[in-house]
């Protein structure tokens, strides 16, 4: 319909739309009628001209294609535009609320931060930093030195380094140790992990020659010993940290391959993964290593992840002893690979965090997530959905049950507690996902479960405004 009188258009006015479908490209006004609109023009004092003509190139263009968002008229032309242009605004990367239950969600960016961590970030981003410089000594240092006292302090090894994640730690540490020679590995531990990433991939492209022992379920001690020569590079142990083997199976395990790599005077490198610093087997969490376990085992080399169980920023620790971590920073490969000052600042405040266990437990989300008592989630639960009534929201606190993800402890299961809205699962999925704090669930026996165990407690309040928000809204 053309524009009413009083709209307060003093130019000349779009087009009618024309009835039939066929036509309907041919009445959609030219980008230069729309720009001219008063509420249009409003918006080029608050944004660039270039931005709100393509802003408005784009409403045209989805006006072609989909005869049903054509705007009324100049108010809607004008609203149209506007929700274009704060489309635009949004970030790619944006913060969202993860109610899966999965604590570390690799797709939803594993372990939140410390308060710590968030705050040693900031700090260090706001001015210079000594990240390369000997402030004791007044002259140029090594950004390898930060972290590297306090990981051998945690894990018992001689020495440490970090990288900017757990791949490029296997690879630096295979290319240190067995470029172009023999990397002997159990076919049982030829592990893929998430986004389609394989072991072996990742072992090939470092430059090692894969030496395969052992069968799919069973490898024994000497499967290693029978596959030594003078090509060989290095021994190779790789933790399934994201499933378990039943059944008649059989493993050699890093205390049983020490002895055969010191006979033979070869490395032993040990791809632990999780980054488990505590043991967490008094919250029920039982069958996972730690980090010092690997180094008081024998490990030559293990490399783990800083943002799986350690709770920390993505990172790749290598920890193990003096020559052989030395080699590592010796390494071209080191430089191309090497952590950001970022990185180092939220990994030293999680770090430290580590030196008293119970602050540890208590203060870094992960760990905090992982070990409540299911009677807290569960009043917490209870506490969300009462504040969810109240804002007109049906929906119930029902029992459920939580994971840890991240590749660790892939059969716990935890008991949990979940805030269930009322009505078709996908269509309150959908809402959700799409609101302007994206909520994440999962749907169960037809119905969304909002999971409290990977919601960080702190977040309750905004938790509860972000789902009344999105289920609200018209």
């Amino acid at each position: 319909m053309p524009f009413r009188e009083g709209d307060g258009v003093t130019e000349r006015p779009l087009p009618t739309p024309a009835p039939g479908p066929a036509d309907h490209r041919r009445a959609l006004p030219a980008v230069g009628a729309v720009l001219e609109l008063p509420a249009v023009r409003a918006l080029q004092q608050e944004a660039p001209r270039s931005l709100v003509t393509d802003a408005v190139r784009r409403v045209i263009d989805r006006a072609r294609t989909d005869p049903s968002t054509t705007p009324a008229g100049e108010v809607e032309w004008g609203h149209a535009v506007q929700r274009e242009l704060a489309w635009r605004e949004i970030r790619s990367l944006r913060p969202l609320l993860n109610a899966t239950g999965v604590v570390l969600h690799t797709n939803l960016g594993r372990a939140p931060l410390a308060r710590a961590a968030i705050d040693a970030i900031t700090q260090t981003a706001a001015t210079g930093s000594n990240l390369e410089y000997d402030l004791e000594a007044g002259a140029r240092g090594s950004r390898y030195v930060h972290c590297a006292s306090l990981l051998c302090d945690l894990t018992g090894a001689e020495d440490a380094l970090v990288v900017n994640n757990g791949a490029a730690a296997l690879v630096l540490a295979l290319n240190t140790l067995a470029e172009g020679r023999d990397a002997v590995v159990s076919r049982g531990e030829l592990i893929e992990i998430g986004g389609s990433f394989r072991v072996p991939d990742i072992m090939a492209r470092s430059g090692a020659i894969l030496r395969e022992v052992g069968t799919t379920n069973r490898t024994h001690p000497d499967d290693y010993r029978r596959a030594l020569s003078a090509q060989t590079g290095a021994l190779v142990k790789v933790h399934r940290s994201n499933f378990e083997q039943r059944g008649f199976v059989a493993e050699a395990s890093l205390a049983d391959l020490v002895p055969i790599a010191r006979e033979a005077a070869v490395p032993l490198l040990f791809d632990f993964g999780s980054g488990l610093l505590l043991s967490l087997e008094r919250y029920g969490l039982r069958g996972e290593p730690t980090a010092r376990d690997g180094v008081r085992d024998g490990a030559t080399l293990m490399v783990m992840s800083g943002d799986k169980m350690l709770g920390g920023p993505q990172a790749g620790l290598v920890v193990g002893s003096r020559d052989a971590v030395a080699a590592c920073r010796r390494n071209p490969l080191a430089r191309a690979l090497r952590v950001d000052k970022l990185t180092l600042a939220a990994l030293e405040a999680t770090l430290v965090l580590y030196r008293d266990p119970e602050r540890a437990v208590r203060e870094i989300p992960a760990l905090a997530m992982l070990t409540a008592p299911p009677e807290a989630v569960r009043a917490r639960a209870e506490h969300v959905a009462a504040r969810l009534r109240e804002a007109g929201v049906s929906c119930d606190a029902i029992e459920s049950e939580a994971t840890v993800g991240g590749g660790a402890f892939p059969t716990a299961r935890l008991a949990s507690w979940s805030v269930s809205p009322v009505g078709n699962a996908e269509e309150l999925e959908r809402r959700l996902r799409g609101a302007t704090i994206p909520v994440i669930g999962r749907i169960s026996e037809g119905r969304l479960l909002l999971d409290l165990r990977s919601v960080w407690p702190p977040d309750d309040e905004g938790f509860a405004e972000a789902i009344g928000a999105g289920l609200t809204a018209s």
